[in-house]
């Protein structure tokens, strides 16, 4: 059955010029099947190059949303509609508003982990990869930085602005402890620990390195380290293993796991596909103020 499903899909998307796209946390088989895989912004901006009329992104909302904010001539498809982020929705625009008139004016730096509505509301977005970079290209000393605490603590840490964040988290990654942390380092000695800047502070200074899940990818195949404890949701430990497998990979907690990310199913790309549904449509005031925010970003980053 899944072999006929994986022919169909395929099939489907060479007769409607579209492309697929898997986040690096999608389950393995639809990772399998996807024509690019990586991170959320890597992957929007790619499929933008591409002749694709349509895209179909396998991850979870606000990813096909920034996909539909770079590409807007092309028809973006969701698989599934109940694969939130939570926390994307831990931020609305009115809510960020307010904040805003309460400190007083300044930079807003958005993570691309964000609603739509949110982006159009900032002054620049930032990825987990860039957000240090990002965030000294201001000249401004003081700034917000929204949604992710972590993160923000984090590039607080490492650039003398003055930062204030939103209280909003990753819930896969602001779970894991210190403790965890430690528990897998005893198990493992040998093994290098890599860190998302998602993770809590008290696990980022226990962390070899800090990276994004592309930046883990890469680390991890120019390193002459042979084992890796991975401190990030379990999905990336397929890739992984895939692309070095001669090296180890050990998760750093059993719990790192994103039920959104694991809902879709190649059932649910196959009917997309055979209906055109699930279409990711934003309205275009938001679009254009959002694209400003992402277009910023990107001239920092490749300009």
């Amino acid at each position: 059955m899944t072999e006929t499903t994986t022919r169909q899909i395929r099939q489907l998307l060479r007769e409607r010029n579209a492309i697929l796209l898997a986040h690096n946390y999608e389950p393995p088989e639809i990772q399998d099947i996807a024509d690019l895989t990586g991170d959320s912004l890597e992957l929007s901006i790619k499929a933008g190059k591409t002749d694709a009329e349509m895209i179909v992104f396998c991850g979870v909302l606000f990813m096909a949303e920034t996909a539909a904010i770079v590409s807007p001539d092309k028809t973006v498809l969701t698989p599934r509609l109940d694969t939130g982020c939570a926390m994307a929705d831990m931020i609305t625009p009115e809510a960020l508003k307010a904040k805003v008139e309460e400190l007083g004016q300044m930079p807003v730096v958005t993570y691309v982990n964000s609603p739509a509505s949110v982006k159009a509301e900032s002054t620049i977005c930032c990825t987990s990869a860039n957000a240090i970079a990002v965030v000294n290209s201001l000249a401004e000393h003081e700034l917000l930085m929204t949604p992710d605490r972590n993160l923000a603590r984090y590039v607080a840490s490492r650039t003398n602005k003055k930062i204030h964040y939103w209280n909003g988290y990753c819930p896969v990654h602001d779970q894991v402890t210190e403790q965890d942390v430690l528990i897998a380092k005893k198990a493992h000695p040998e093994a290098v620990f890599m860190a998302h800047p998602e993770c809590p502070p008290e696990v980022l200074a226990h962390a070899d390195a800090i990276l994004s899940t592309s930046g883990m990818l890469k680390f991890a195949a120019r390193s002459e380290n042979r084992s890796f404890i991975v401190g990030t949701e379990e999905g990336l430990i397929y890739p992984l293993q895939k692309a070095n497998p001669d090296k180890s990979f050990y998760k750093v907690s059993s719990s790192m796991i994103c039920r959104d990310m694991k809902r879709t199913r190649l059932c649910d790309i196959l009917n997309a596909l055979k209906t055109t549904t699930h279409e990711v449509k934003i309205p275009r005031i938001i679009s254009e103020k959002a694209s400003i925010a992402v277009k910023r970003m990107l001239n920092v980053t490749h300009g």
